[in-house]
């Protein structure tokens, strides 16, 4: 009986699961939407969330700062949370799933030593030369004269410069010529361009070639993989314009053979799985892969230690099976029990909307309309980023009403049975919606329909 009773009672707990999203961007609100589908979530919690993560299901709430780490592992303690998502890449850099798991709170995220494989760019690196993962060849340094002498004497096109530490995304210049090479690592060293994330820079080979992601669930012992997708990271039309978070994406990408992605799959992904098992910090959460498809086969652009953005709002629709399971089978080592598995008839796409001036500055505030519209064509999600509900009436709206507060503001997403259908279904879904400076890219998917 006493058996019967504590089985029960874990297979009410299982169905009856309060997940914490922690992140407030699109990427979060497209895995709390995916993770609301799962009939064994009873509540999906934000922190804090934005306007998007408001639905039956979902909730935000700012009764807890995701700051302080501490507090964040008492709160889920006493609100008997079953499993943390952590979406963005600081809290994992500043050891939030050690302090998790020092009081046993299932956290699908890495610890701090295997977030160090974006952390720290240089760390990264050696990490890929030890392990003979095909990367493009580099060179570190703390020292702006040093650096620019080795931009000079490389046997390669030594132009990528990059902050070896996290710096939003932003750290990386691809210089045009040796000059513009060298004017980058004296911002970065000299001027502090990205405070102390640029102490050490990464010098790195040109690549050329095409660019794409590959995301992989990881439970410290295999990495399972996500369709391929392909970011869009430059702000304008033809990849021209500054570089940004990214302005959009697809999935999957028909260009990337079943051949290169299980050469991916297994010296990419699961080769730096097995790394950093036997360096003695098994790897659990989302591995992301950027990658640059060269003559001579992919080689690896950078590691991230969570799911990409944009990409997620193109995967995420396309994940059929449960994604709770499946990140709770991660935290618990046994990926095989609740392996993902996706929809190979569909494809999905999204246009990011952003604020007029950015990547640079930007006003807030502008009021947005026609979200609700754009939902009831089909296929059609939207994910939130830079919204918030206005605090006074904004032009003639009345308080509450939906503004912009970010650079990045809206992804506008759809699947459909084609890459083309999702496509064109999601630039209509992106005429319906609009606030004042809006700006957006016309040629999201267009390398994938070639």
């Amino acid at each position: 009986d006493g058996k019967f009773i504590s089985l029960t009672c874990y297979y009410y707990s299982e169905m009856a699961a309060k997940v914490l999203v922690v992140g407030s961007g699109g990427r979060e609100h497209a895995l709390a939407v995916s993770l609301a589908q799962s009939p064994m979530v009873e509540k999906i919690i934000c922190a804090p969330g934005n306007p998007g993560t408001e639905s039956s299901k979902i909730e935000r709430t700012t009764a807890v700062s995701t700051s302080n780490q501490s507090d964040l592992a008492r709160w889920c303690k006493e609100n008997s949370i079953s499993l943390v998502v952590i979406g963005p890449e600081a809290p994992l850099a500043e050891g939030l799933a050690d302090t998790l798991a020092a009081v046993h709170v299932p956290c699908f995220g890495p610890s701090a030593s295997a977030a160090r494989i974006e952390a720290s760019k240089a760390f990264a690196k050696e990490f890929m030369t030890r392990h003979a993962i095909p990367t493009a060849r580099w060179a570190s340094f703390t020292e702006a004269e040093a650096a620019c002498a080795h931009v000079d004497s490389a046997d390669y096109d030594a132009l990528v410069v990059k902050a070896s530490g996290l710096a939003a995304g932003k750290g990386v210049v691809v210089a045009e010529d040796r000059e513009a090479a060298k004017t980058a690592i004296r911002s970065m060293i000299q001027d502090k361009q990205f405070g102390s994330a640029g102490e050490t820079i990464v010098l790195e080979e040109c690549l050329v070639g095409e660019e794409i992601s590959v995301i992989a669930f990881c439970d410290g012992k295999v990495a399972v993989s996500l369709p391929p997708a392909q970011d869009h990271k430059r702000l304008l039309e033809g990849n021209t314009g500054p570089n940004t978070g990214g302005m959009g994406a697809y999935s999957p990408c028909p260009q990337v053979s079943a051949a290169t992605l299980e050469v991916i799959q297994k010296e990419v992904l699961q080769k730096a799985v097995d790394g950093m098992r036997q360096e003695g910090f098994p790897y659990i959460g989302a591995l992301y892969a950027g990658l640059m498809l060269t003559k001579d086969g992919p080689k690896v652009l950078e590691y991230n230690c969570r799911f990409g953005d944009p990409e997620t709002q193109v995967l995420m629709p396309l994940v059929k099976s449960d994604l709770y399971a499946t990140m709770k089978a991660c935290t618990e080592g046994h990926l095989h029990t609740a392996m993902p598995e996706y929809h190979t008839d569909r494809a999905a796409a999204a246009v990011i909307l952003a604020s007029q001036g950015y990547p640079g500055s930007y006003s807030k505030g502008k009021v947005i309309t026609g979200c609700e519209q754009a939902c009831e064509l089909p296929g059609v999600q939207i994910f939130h980023a830079g919204t918030k509900r206005s605090e006074e009436p904004v032009r003639g709206e009345s308080v509450g009403s939906l503004v912009t507060s970010g650079g990045r503001v809206l992804a506008v997403a759809a699947s459909a049975d084609s890459l083309r259908r999702a496509v064109e279904q999601a630039y209509k879904a992106v005429q319906c919606v609009s606030f004042e400076g809006a700006q957006y890219r016309k040629d999201i998917g267009a390398l994938g329909l070639k």
